[in-house]
């Protein structure tokens, strides 16, 4: 007999229409052969029924998956699966027991940031960042930032190609290629790193209490562009940028529980 039979009365495990499981998938050739082949598999419920997503590409397209997650009212769990490069947001690429799988999943439940920008001309701006917030500057001239921590100026002038204010889930990403803090995801703080400090020279970085709102001011604006980054959202030309985590928005991420990501972020810290 075989063993995926349903039993008298129960649901076929192809059949994740009836559990609410929806599919989607980036625009990638590998991702869209693994949609095909899932779907001959697996019979899905339609993505705006869905109680619950599967999410097939890389960790690019799970971040723009969580932003179209903090758009809506109800934000649904994702359970990402790697047909990217990294995939460091994602479960292991694997056809068999998806069912099983998500009902056996572990839930992490992560907060955004918040990005408040006001342009030299005056516009402002607000955007969702669910790894960092990035400053980065805009022409071959070192971007001066005065960085302000709850209100009182911490760092008169920072002198650097950027800085960044990352999340536990995001300090694996861009904060760590520059230099920055692994936060352990239970970690209620916030990594705030320099990008190529030029000065102080010295100056590593500071880790902050996840309540803490950081401010940074852009020094000779007009004559030392800069640009601010929440994710892949980019607001040109600013004068000013807040940050600060949004607690009144969170989001899912499904896990295999022996790859979970906090387990991951943990063994970051051991990779040679």
């Amino acid at each position: 007999m075989n063993a995926d039979a349903a039993a008298p009365g129960s649901y076929s495990p192809e059949d994740l229409k009836s559990r609410g499981i929806g599919l989607l998938s980036s625009h990638t050739e590998v991702a869209r052969a693994a949609e095909a082949l899932m779907r001959r598999r697996y019979d899905f419920a339609e993505t705006d029924d869905a109680e619950t997503l599967v999410a097939l590409g890389g960790d690019g397209f799970m971040l723009e998956t969580l932003h179209e997650m903090l758009e809506q009212d109800r934000p649904r769990p994702v359970f990402g699966i790697n047909r990217g490069t990294v995939g460091f947001l994602m479960n292991d690429w694997r056809m068999d027991r998806l069912a099983e799988r998500m009902a056996a999943a572990k839930a992490i439940r992560v907060a955004p940031l918040e990005m408040r920008a006001t342009t030299v001309n005056g516009d402002e701006f607000t955007h969702a960042a669910i790894n960092e917030v990035s400053l980065l500057r805009e022409t071959r001239q070192t971007a001066k930032i005065e960085i302000s921590v709850n209100g009182r100026v911490a760092l008169p002038e920072l002198a650097c190609d950027g800085v960044l204010v990352a999340t536990p889930a995001g300090s694996t990403a861009y904060n760590l290629s520059a230099r920055g803090p692994i936060l352990p995801l239970q970690a209620k703080m916030l990594a705030l790193t320099p990008i190529s400090p030029f000065r102080p020279r010295r100056w590593s970085g500071a880790i902050l209490p996840d309540d803490t709102a950081v401010c940074f001011t852009i020094l000779e604006a007009e004559n030392r562009p800069v640009s601010a980054v929440a994710d892949q959202i980019e607001v040109r030309d600013v004068a000013r940028v807040e940050v600060r985590l949004d607690r009144d928005r969170s989001l899912t991420l499904l896990f295999d529980p022996e790859h979970a990501l906090d387990e991951r972020i943990a063994m970051e810290q051991f990779a040679t």
